[in-house]
């Protein structure tokens, strides 16, 4: 049976709601236009305190009510607001802040930044703002979305990043010099979700700046994980980049591995990559046989299965959401509704939940106003529409204004038990649990697109497609238009196989004139097939493969089945193509 992965507007179809404003079980439902527009206040709330507060610094110390820089002084929560502003509909605003970082963002500076912070928030906020920008009103110049100054700026700053990836294995430093590269004395361990978080970013900016060196190390580091899996199957906490060896050995869904498996599914969608998602599947099948206890998914050591630690971790609240991505519905909800029962125990999800003693872990009480369970929350219920699923999104706006609304922003939770406050709000509150919140409540938004509309756009390869539905959001909530990364490709394609058919002519040629010079036979001549030409199959393999390998793109298609055939079949994500 031929097999092809679903596009991503088939994807988008698939997560429509069923039955928007159904009654829940006491016979009442959130009303989404309600917690809309208390979410958009929220939202206003505390980017306008960062305005007057803390801007340019990175981040805002909402109970100080002054700033600091955390992540490299990038006016990081700007970058990572920028795209919820067009979300929640605001072009003025978007549009004004695009000439603010053109004018004050500067990547030329001796700063030690994260690798991974830095590629998920600036380099993947600048893209995803890129990709709106035309519909936010922006005048976009000649040649977009292959050209632009959001993209040059998202470039540079993963240049900035690339000597992270010079090691022995491939795989990158966790910090990098902005101006420097790697210092000398960078220690060599680094996190599985610091090494496997890239793919989606650096392809879709390879695919942009028509650059492969991008997309090339953000590959390798991925098969480099792979290959280091134990032999059942996990992958650790920590590993050497210059060895390749595991520093730590606990395997799970969560902290310092998480992304990496939610970018195997994301990176398998956005570049219809079946090898990707093979591998993620394959780990799949070892994090149920090994991690999964009852719905709950435990931590373990990676080469023996055995249980190191009973814990839930708030970061692992994304799985849900992961598990509907490839249609595994059932799972998705019982282990959401696990995750459920924390946040009404707590008013939010503590990072470490003991679960056999069913409660906090000491040290571990707090809560920064992470997005997890809202971001499975969103997908969930665009899969289902189930009105469970909508109160996690009207208890988290009753949790969060309660608890945390200080004059000044909204303040980390610093212990759930008493609700004792942190004096930061993180730039991801506005980038992820704000918009997902939103996205929630309305499903109208054209994030939800199901490609009934879309815009053609002229480029310098040709027309294109955008704005027709199917995001992928990177680990950061920044929304990809996958169909973007088809735009700025046609050309080189083009170039590629002219270069192929002349390079094989000129070798054609040249063995017709050396024959030619040896023998005047008048036979009819064929070209040599011995090693060492171009002619012979395993050398004109071999020329090939130093080409990027082109896709055949399925054509974009909304099959009417319903959620679960649609997008799944056997849990894999998956159709006939006939």
């Amino acid at each position: 049976m031929p097999f092809r992965l679903l596009v991503p507007f088939g994807l988008l179809c698939a997560l429509l709601p069923l039955h928007h404003g159904a009654p829940g079980p006491d016979g009442t439902a959130p009303d989404p236009a309600h917690y809309r527009e208390r979410v958009k206040a929220m939202f206003y709330h505390a980017y306008d305190s960062y305005l007057e507060n803390a801007f340019p610094y990175d981040e805002l110390r909402p109970l100080t009510c002054d700033g600091h820089d955390t992540w490299g002084s990038f006016s990081l929560t700007l970058i990572d607001a920028l795209d919820t502003l067009l979300i929640l509909g605001n072009v003025s605003e978007f549009q004004r802040v695009v000439e603010v970082l053109q004018d004050n963002v500067d990547f030329d500076i001796d700063v030690n930044a994260s690798v991974f912070e830095t590629n998920i928030r600036v380099v993947g906020g600048l893209l995803s703002a890129h990709l709106l920008s035309k519909r936010a009103g922006v005048e976009v110049e000649a040649g977009w979305p292959c050209s632009g100054p959001l993209l040059r700026m998202a470039e540079e700053a993963a240049r900035k990043l690339l000597p992270a990836f010079q090691t022995p294995t491939g795989m990158p430093y966790g910090t990098v010099n902005l101006l420097h590269g790697v210092n000398p004395g960078e220690t060599p361990v680094t996190c599985t979700a610091g090494i496997g978080t890239f793919i989606v970013e650096f392809a879709t900016l390879s695919s942009l700046t028509g650059d492969p060196v991008f997309e090339d190390v953000a590959r390798v580091a991925l098969m480099r994980l792979w290959e280091s899996r134990s032999d059942i199957g996990l992958v650790g906490n920590h590993i050497d980049v210059l060895t390749g060896k595991w520093v730590a050995q606990d395997a799970g869904i969560g902290a310092g591995v998480d992304s990496y498996f939610e970018y195997l599914v994301k990176g398998a969608i956005l570049l219809q990559d079946k090898k990707l998602m093979a591998m993620f599947l394959e780990y799949n099948k070892a994090i149920r046989n090994y991690t999964r206890f009852d719905d709950w998914y435990l931590w373990v050591q990676m080469y023996k299965g055995t249980v190191s630690m009973p814990v839930f971790q708030s970061l692992e609240a994304y799985w849900p959401g992961l598990q509907t991505l490839i249609g595994d519905i059932d799972n998705a909800m019982r282990t959401f509704l696990n995750y459920y029962t924390v946040w009404k125990q707590f008013g939010g999800l503590p990072e470490f939940y003991n679960i056999p003693q069913g409660y906090t872990v000491e040290k571990r009480e707090g809560y920064p106003l992470r997005p997890e369970l809202i971001e499975s929350a969103m997908y969930l219920y665009r899969a289902t529409g189930d009105p469970t699923v909508l109160e996690l999104g009207r208890d988290a706006v009753e949790s969060i204004e309660k608890i945390s609304k200080v004059e000044c922003g909204f303040a980390t939770i610093k212990d759930l038990r008493d609700h004792k406050l942190d004096n930061r709000m993180e730039s991801f509150f506005l980038a992820e649990t704000v918009k997902y919140l939103y996205l929630l409540f309305d499903p109208t938004n054209f994030i939800h697109n199901n490609g009934s509309t879309f815009d053609a756009v002229i480029t310098p390869y040709g027309e294109c497609i955008l704005g027709a539905g199917g995001y992928i959001f990177n680990t950061e909530a920044h929304p990809i238009d996958p169909a973007a990364l088809h735009c700025c490709r046609r050309l080189k394609e083009e170039q590629w196989e002219v270069e192929d058919l002349m390079r094989e002519f000129c070798s054609l040629k040249r063995n017709r004139s050396r024959f030619q010079k040896k023998t005047m036979s008048s036979g009819p001549w064929e070209p040599p097939a011995g090693p060492g030409t171009l002619s012979s199959p395993e050398n004109y393999d071999r020329a090939r493969e130093k080409k990027p390998a082109k896709q055949k793109i399925p054509l974009l298609s909304c099959p009417s089945q319903p959620f679960t055939s649609k997008l799944a079949l056997l849990g894999q994500v998956f159709l006939d193509s006939s």
